[in-house]
C-alpha cells in the first residue's frame, strides 16, 4: 500500500492558526502523514511567518492521534546533533511513536547569514551530517553511554535518558538525491530515504543504486522505506490548468521536469501511479497554499482511495 501525506514549508507563512488547521485537515481527511521543512526564512525576501520546527512538532504530538509527522529535513548546521536527538526522542514518546526525524546537510545560505549561523562549504556540511547521523543512530540504539569523536561533533559518555519508548528510537530519515554523498549515508544509517523532485526514471535509478549500497553495508534493502517529496499543483478543471500554464509561460512537460505533480485529481492519480511503479512507497505532496483546505479535501476524496484508505 502506498502512503500519501502532505509537506508544508514552515518558513513560507506558517503560523499557529494555519498549523492547527492543516494538522486537523490531515487527520480528518485521511492523509497518512504531515511533514514540514526546517527553515527560518526563504532564500529570497520578503520574510514570512515561520514556526520553529521542534516547537511545532511537539504540538503535533498531542494535537493529532493518527498521522505520522516529522522533519523534511532538519539541517545539521542549526543544532548540535545531541540536542536534535534528545528533542526527537522525547517528541516521539509524547506522540506514541509517530515521529520521523529527517536530517540533511542544509543549503539555504541566506537564512544562515540573516540569523548568524555559520554556513560552511558543501564538503564540510556533509561531514557534519555524517557525524550527526552516527551520533543519532548510536544514542537511539545504545543503552550504554556513547563516546564518539567526529570531525565536527563529538560525545563523551552520553546516555539518552529516558530511553526511547520505541525500540531503536524514532524513524531516522535521510533526504536528498546525491548518488555520491547522500545515498551512501541513507544506505548506512536510515530507515527511510526521501528523494526530492525526481522523475519516475530518476527515482527508479536511485532506488536501484540504494539497493546496491545497502547490500554493501550488509543491510537488507527491504529494511528502508522509499519516499518522495514532490511539488503538487491542483487544478479543478483542465481548462483552468491550461489557462494557468499559458499565463505563467510553462507546460506540462516543464512541470514534470521540475518535479511537480499537477493537474486535475485524475491526472494527479495517474502521475502518482507512475511513481508507485518506479518504487515510491510514500509521497509527501508539497502543499504551498496553506489556506487551501478545500484542495486537500478534494485530493483526499478523489486520489487517496486509489492508494490507501481515506477517512472522508
Amino acid at each position: 500500500m502506498t502512503q500519501i501525506g502532505i509537506m508544508i514549508e514552515g518558513q513560507d507563512g506558517l503560523n499557529w492558526d494555519r498549523w492547527k488547521r492543516l494538522l486537523q485537515a490531515a487527520e480528518d481527511f485521511g492523509y497518512q502523514c504531515v511533514f514540514r521543512s526546517d527553515h527560518f526564512t526563504n532564500p529570497n525576501e520578503p520574510d514570512k511567518d515561520s514556526l520553529d520546527l521542534f516547537v511545532a512538532l511537539t504540538y503535533a504530538a498531542t494535537a493529532t492521534q493518527r498521522v505520522e509527522f516529522g522533519s523534511l529535513v532538519a539541517p545539521t548546521t542549526f543544532r548540535h546533533p545531541s540536542i536534535t536527538a534528545r528533542m526527537a526522542a522525547q517528541i516521539d514518546d509524547l506522540s506514541g511513536g509517530r515521529l520521523v526525524i529527517g536530517l540533511g546537510a542544509g543549503w539555504n545560505e541566506r537564512e544562515h547569514r540573516v540569523w548568524g549561523i555559520p554556513f560552511y562549504d558543501k564538503r564540510t556540511r556533509h561531514e557534519m551530517l555524517e557525524d550527526a547521523l552516527e551520533i543519532t543512530h548510536r544514542v537511539f540504539q545504545s543503552d550504554d553511554p556513547v563516546t564518539y569523536q567526529g570531525k565536527h561533533f563529538s560525545l563523551e559518555g552520553a546516555t539518552l535518558l529516558p530511553r526511547p519508548q520505541r525500540p531503536g528510537g524514532p524513524i531516522l530519515l535521510v533526504g536528498g538525491n546525491g548518488p555520491t554523498r547522500t545515498l551512501p549515508l541513507a544506505a548506512k544509517y536510515a530507515q527511510e530515504w526521501n528523494g526530492v523532485y525526481l522523475t519516475p526514471d530518476q527515482f527508479r535509478e536511485r532506488n536501484t543504486l540504494l539497493d546496491d549500497l545497502m547490500r554493501q553495508h550488509g543491510r537488507d534493502p527491504q529494511s528502508i522505506r522509499r519516499s518522495l517529496m514532490h511539488g503538487c499543483y491542483l487544478f479543478r478543471t483542465e481548462a483552468e490548468m491550461a489557462a494557468w500554464m499559458s499565463e505563467s509561460g510553462t507546460s506540462a512537460d516543464r512541470m514534470k521536469e521540475r518535479g511537480v505533480i499537477h493537474g486535475t485529481t485524475d491526472m494527479i492519480a495517474d502521475q502518482i501511479a507512475a511513481f508507485v511503479e518506479a518504487g515510491v512507497e510514500r509521497f509527501m505532496l508539497q502543499w504551498l497554499d496553506q489556506d487551501d483546505l478545500d484542495g486537500l479535501e478534494l485530493i483526499a476524496k478523489d486520489v487517496l482511495p486509489k492508494f490507501h484508505t481515506a477517512a472522508v
